[in-house]
């Protein structure tokens, strides 16, 4: 057992070989990538307050073009240009849930509206700065609790890429998913013939029950496993089915700010959901915020460790004098790591462009440490689409406009250096997440992590360039805060801001989420699954417990031996869901973008209802079972 345990992992390719991976064509292949995924979850992350991880379907179209058209066949090359166009999608992440405050702004007088180069400075420094602060963290969360943290996406891309690299069976597993789980977004997102939201209301307890029948949701609780699954949907369940039906019960006439209606009136017009939004989002961002500590504070001997055993080999290990380090150990030098880090910071302080003080760059600095390092172990967990980068944004917040009030920076200016300060730390964890994942991949896939570094601070640079007019643009056709962009994420962190600098933020709901987060931690329970659970609609846990529900079964009938070895076609197929929904998603966004998505929607005339959405999930449950199937004989 020892012996197992201390065996080091093999990668597909081997440290001692070499392939192709920083080229010209994987370069200009992810440039392209990252500004259109970018310019795509832009708009869907506006939209509807979630974006679409984009590792997988760039690993997809970087697998087809390359290995296909191109004759090119090399598996590494095929991860650089995934590595580079995921980043386009985590920085306008990190840019959509924030930097939208300052048009809201601008267009209620309060403030000018914010230029180009501003909101370009801010993308730029917070994506290479979220990259910076994960390279030093690699070993440590990356290959030494390899076997501990799933990385779903991460894992998921690397299968793609070798699905594509195998041929055969493998093959066939990821692209059945991928046709089946694009089929379903098309069905339901874009001819919108059924909701993609089942809602069964329980009024004995002034609830509901609901669950999404989106195929990627279920394909993470599949590789995330049963454990993790079910602390995320007991996280869900308590927050629905503890805490909404106590609100309802207790609260009755009573009107609590944020809402500005009594209670009941609130549950009268919209039910769960509208108590959900008012409140139980604070109490999540609470407990995230908690556990996101606990988290990092469990982390802290491991980080420091690496840190040491990283200021150890300084000494000719980055040198590559001696020859000793294999290739698949080397990350970028670290003494150009922190100096870079140093730059970026004194650059965010001195910037007349970015409205932040030296206090506040202190502050992004102290902060982006720790919500980088905290999410990259969340994403780890849950992967990079779950990974609830607006909870800690939210605690950046609270904290940041604290800290400029008590200081006497109030007022328009307090608030902006506070949003700016929230945006730059936003970005950070969103990057963060973003290489964990891709590290991860090129761990199993064998990369050169130097290189995949390098590509990730491509990505940055290029998709902050783009994410400027990108803004600039969307807001010129609708406006944020419009039917079309809503913007609910950056609507929330602006109610915030407001809140603590007028004094009226729901702190007791804030605290409820914290103290729960230590109940939690006392009793033993992994706090950030719980927390994340608790902050998420409850619709988003419970597919990904039917997933883990299904891995768990399937798990049972395997022998050890088959459940230690490679990836089952109940993986493949689920890392096909995943890519899928995310290409069409994507897709779909820049249909809507073209103002073309009403011409495919059939809602008014053809609509299955809740008889097609549980038809939808019966049929992955099916596929993914017999996937695993036809992978075991």
């Amino acid at each position: 057992m020892s012996k197992e345990k201390d065996e080091q992992f093999k990668p597909y390719v081997p440290a001692d070989k070499t392939q192709p991976e920083l080229t010209v064509t994987s370069v200009v292949m992810g440039i392209i990538l990252a500004v259109v995924f970018g310019a795509a979850n832009a708009y869907l992350g506006l939209r509807v307050g979630m974006t679409v991880s984009a590792s997988i379907p760039a690993a997809v179209v970087s697998m087809g073009v390359l290995r296909i058209l191109l004759k090119r066949n090399s598996v590494l090359e095929s991860n650089m240009v995934q590595t580079i166009g995921s980043a386009g999608e985590s920085l306008a992440a990190g840019v959509i849930f924030t930097m939208p405050v300052l048009f809201l702004w601008s267009s209620e007088g309060v403030t000018d509206k914010p230029g180009m180069l501003t909101i370009m400075l801010i993308a730029l420094l917070g994506g290479l700065l979220g990259v910076l602060f994960m390279i030093p963290l690699r070993k440590a969360l990356i290959v030494k609790e390899h076997k501990t943290l799933p990385y779903p996406e991460g894992t998921a891309c690397a299968e793609v890429l070798l699905a594509g690299e195998k041929g055969g069976a493998s093959a066939k597993s990821v692209f059945v998913g991928m046709g089946l789980s694009a089929l379903i977004k098309f069905v339901v997102d874009g001819l919108k013939m059924i909701p993609g939201t089942i809602a069964i209301p329980v009024k004995a307890l002034k609830t509901e029950f609901s669950t999404e029948i989106y195929p990627a949701l279920v394909g993470v609780g599949y590789i995330c496993g049963l454990k993790i699954s079910s602390y995320l949907f007991a996280g869900g369940m308590l927050g629905w089915f503890v805490l909404i039906p106590a609100i309802v019960a207790f609260g009755g006439e009573t009107i609590l700010y944020p809402g500005t209606a009594t209670i009941a009136e609130m549950y009268e017009a919209g039910g769960a959901s509208a108590i959900w939004s008012s409140y139980i989002r604070y109490i999540g961002a609470g407990a995230v915020a908690a556990g996101g500590i606990f988290s990092l504070i469990k982390s802290l001997p491991l980080i420091f460790g690496t840190f040491r055993d990283t200021i150890k080999s300084l000494k000719g290990s980055n040198a590559d004098s001696d020859g000793k380090m294999l290739r698949t150990d080397k990350d970028l030098n670290i003494k150009l790591v922190v100096i870079g880090i140093l730059v970026l910071i004194v650059l965010i302080a001195i910037f007349p462009d970015i409205p932040v003080s030296i206090p506040g760059a202190l502050i992004i600095a102290i902060f982006g440490f720790f919500f980088g390092a905290v999410s990259s172990r969340m994403v780890g967990l849950v992967g990079s689409s779950n990974n609830p980068v607006s909870g800690m944004t939210i605690a950046t917040l609270l904290c940041a406009t604290v800290i400029l009030k008590a200081s006497g920076n109030v007022g328009v200016n307090g608030m902006i250096g506070a949003i700016a300060i929230g945006s730059i730390i936003c970005i950070v964890a969103a990057m963060a997440g973003d290489t964990s994942q891709d590290l991860k991949t090129g761990y199993i896939l064998g990369s050169t992590p130097v290189k995949q570094q390098i590509g990730e601070l491509i990505g940055a640079v290029v998709s902050a360039i783009a994410i400027g007019g990108v803004l600039l643009l969307l807001d010129a056709a609708w406006g944020f805060g419009s039917a079309e962009l809503s913007a609910p994420q950056a609507t929330l962190m602006k109610m915030i801001v407001e809140g603590v600098m007028n004094g009226n933020l729901p702190w007791t709901l804030v605290f409820i989420g914290v103290f729960i987060a230590v109940v939690i931690e006392i009793l033993g329970i992994p706090v950030l699954p719980v927390a994340i659970g608790l902050y998420l609609p409850l619709e988003m846990s419970v597919p990904i417990m039917i997933g883990g529900v299904i891995k768990h079964f399937i798990s049972k009938k395997e022998s050890k031996e088959e459940a230690e070895n490679e990836a089952g076609g109940g993986v493949l197929f689920c890392s096909g869901l995943i890519a899928g929904e995310g290409i069409i998603g994507i897709v779909l966004a820049i249909l809507a973008v073209l103002g073309v998505d009403s011409v495919i929607d059939f809602s008014g005339s053809l609509n299955l209802g809740m008889i097609g959405g549980l038809l939808i999930l019966a049929i992955l449950i099916v596929g993914i079972v017999r996937a695993e199937k036809v992978k075991s004989k």
